[in-house]
């Protein structure tokens, strides 16, 4: 256990003696570490990270959303008589000094959460049945904090569902072609463009009052669903540093974009990538019957074109980083990010050809 670790830990109103650290590899973006306490007779864990300031320039506004977060679902499962609060929403630590995150002397930001013991997560949707529990717990997240009081969450990362900035970005990528790929990437970037009419559809719909702006995670995958280990069930909602002011259609489209084709977000092999309608079936009845009561009948009606959406945005964003030099994403390999960015636009094409059938399921 290194010391500045232990040091860091003890900033935490954390009763016991620290009797280890280790790094915990839960995330991409944080420095994790698991800590295991000795409270007496017992052993309580922590999870200890290190806020990322260059994806999150204000960690301290970061953790202020999750404390808001946080706190008001407790409350609500504490007024419907939750017997395991703990083991349905994250629990923040507060410091010592009753701060919800610690700045060191370096300037780095630190935060720590109680442990969820006995829990898992999936990397794909292997089942309708996960489909359907995530899609159940992405719908109760965003019922919980419908409600949330003012202020306005802190917008975390700004525009960061602006599909039409995503194009704009995209086109100064082809402008410049840093990393001389343009002519490589030739069919993605007329697949892209070719459908960018979609991008501002539903930005124009909350523009014109017809979807309303709402609390929502930003970030919906099925990693980010911690589910009991005995029994599968779903839990509660995980990284909540994207937490902030949306749309619901964000969250549904990035289910639909990550948990209806079960394939690696790089596959090479397209023929493997098609959304499957039991998939989507299972996800949206999940959503539904936690959110129905939330989202209205413009919201419903748009469900598909969520899943275009994100699958179109997400696969710009591939391919603009791509053709900057692969600056953002991580490659492990030549090509990864053009190979993700295919992924997603085969991907909308799965959905545009199955798109009545769809929109039949979800009513």
């Amino acid at each position: 256990m290194g010391p500045a670790v232990a040091t860091i830990a003890g900033c935490f109103a954390v009763d016991g003696e620290l009797a280890s650290s280790e790094p915990f590899a839960g995330g991409h973006i944080h420095d994790s570490y698991r800590l295991t306490y000795r409270q007496g007779a017992v052993v309580v864990r922590y999870l200890l990270q290190r806020i990322n300031a260059t994806v999150f320039h204000n960690p301290a506004r970061v953790t202020e959303n999750i404390a808001r977060v946080t706190a008001h679902i407790a409350g609500r499962l504490r007024a419907h008589g939750e017997p395991n609060i703990r083991r349905r929403v994250l629990t923040l630590i507060p410091t010592r000094a009753g701060t919800a995150c610690h700045r060191d002397q370096s300037g780095a930001h630190w935060r720590l959460f109680l442990f969820i013991e006995n829990t898992c997560v999936h990397e794909m949707a292997a089942s309708p049945d996960e489909a359907e529990q995530a899609g159940r717990a992405f719908g109760e997240f965003q019922s919980s904090l419908a409600d949330l009081p003012p202020p306005r969450l802190h917008e975390t990362i700004p525009n960061f569902h602006n599909t039409p900035l995503r194009f704009e970005a995209l086109e100064r990528a082809i402008a410049a072609d840093t990393g001389g790929r343009v002519a490589a990437a030739r069919p993605e970037i007329d697949a892209a463009l070719g459908r960018r009419a979609l991008a501002s559809v539903l930005l124009d719909l909350q523009r014109g009052g017809e979807i309303p702006e709402r609390v929502v995670h930003n970030d919906a995958k099925l990693t980010n669903v911690l589910l009991d280990a005995a029994t599968g069930q779903a839990l509660c909602v995980v990284d909540l540093d994207t937490v902030m002011s949306g749309l619901s259609l964000y969250d549904f489209g990035d289910m639909v974009r990550t948990m209806t084709s079960p394939t690696a977000e790089d596959e090479t092999d397209l023929s493997k990538v098609e959304v499957q309608p039991q998939l989507f079936a299972a996800l949206a009845r999940g959503y539904l019957a936690t959110a129905g009561a939330l989202v209205n009948a413009v919201e419903r009606a748009h469900l598909v074109t969520a899943g275009k959406l994100i699958m179109l945005e997400q696969g710009v964003r591939f391919l603009t980083d791509y053709l900057s030099g692969d600056t953002y994403y991580k490659t492990q390999r030549p090509n990864q990010n053009l190979d993700r960015c295919r992924t997603q636009f085969k991907l909308v094409a799965s959905l545009e050809q199955q798109e009545a059938v769809l929109r039949r399921l979800v009513g």
